[in-house]
């Protein structure tokens, strides 16, 4: 029996579907049926029989974080080193995902998985506080680093650009920032290939290739409107309370030595649209 912690975000929703498509046994639980900074919801997994414990919480305010930081790292950070410390008693594989943002986005080549910590802004400080605890737990693990995230459902950029693009003649998005795009259904689907092929640790699970966000927003406005002139512009013109990476891409190599190659964004990004309504 599997249990999946915050099924209905948009990672959550992708495992929960993949689980029910699959038929494989699990538990979900949702805030405020479930808190992972509670005592009482996390003795349900130290006194529960789970083989694996899916962890889609997260505080995933970005810009927020940076003023409330103690609250965004006391769900990212130190909950998650309590839910490890939990597992570990329980036996129970702790399946967790971290981000792009514990880097510093100031590199040229891909980030490997095993490079060091060193995040610009309050929420990559509480993701990779998390990862810390996680190792320093004992548990059996399996650590995925993501990024750009989205989702035919919820709120993200796909929908944000498709919705603007439908509705404008022209859009204005950061083109000096470079990463790796993520299907939620992608992840969540490689996530469990990787667990049955006996993947533990830390590695990066994301769409193939690489882009910017302006690169992004072009390929999805075009889908709705082809007309809509889709601008390149600074990260100066949109400034944000939380700085953003540069470059953030995760290298992919030992992941797919495993799985094989991830698919490319945009085949990934047309799968996702072809389920918006």
């Amino acid at each position: 029996m599997d249990l999946l912690i915050s099924p209905d975000g948009m990672l959550g929703r992708a495992w929960k579907a993949l689980l029910e498509d699959k038929g494989l046994p699990f538990e979900a639980v949702s805030y405020p049926e479930f808190d992972l900074t509670s005592d009482a919801s996390l003795k349900r997994v130290s006194g529960g029989n789970y083989g694996r414990v899916i962890n889609c919480a997260a505080w995933t305010d970005v810009d927020g974080a940076e003023t409330k930081e103690a609250q965004a790292t006391a769900l990212n950070g130190d909950a998650v080193g309590q839910l490890a410390a939990c597992c570990a008693a329980a036996g129970s594989v702790l399946v967790h995902y971290s981000t792009d943002y514990v880097f510093p986005g100031d590199a040229t080549v891909p980030y490997p998985v095993d490079g060091a910590h060193d995040p610009v802004n309050a929420y990559g400080r509480g993701k990779a506080r998390g990862e810390t605890l996680i190792r320093e737990s004992g548990a059996e693990h399996l650590v995925l680093r993501t990024s750009w995230l989205y989702a035919p459902w919820g709120k993200n950029f796909v929908l944000t650009m498709r919705k603007l693009g439908a509705d404008r003649d022209t859009l204005r998005v950061v083109n000096d920032q470079r990463g790796r795009p993520t299907s939620a259904q992608h992840l969540a689907s490689a996530s469990l290939g990787l667990l049955d092929a006996g993947a533990r640790g830390t590695l990066h699970v994301t769409d193939g290739g690489e882009c910017t966000w302006h690169e992004f927003a072009a390929a999805v406005v075009a889908t709705v409107n082809p007309d809509c002139d889709v601008r390149p512009c600074s990260s100066d013109a949109f400034p944000r309370p939380a700085v953003r990476p540069a470059y953030s891409v995760l290298d992919l190599a030992p992941t797919e030595a495993i799985l094989g190659p991830m698919p490319h964004w945009r085949d990934n990004l047309a799968a996702v649209l072809s389920q918006v309504d």
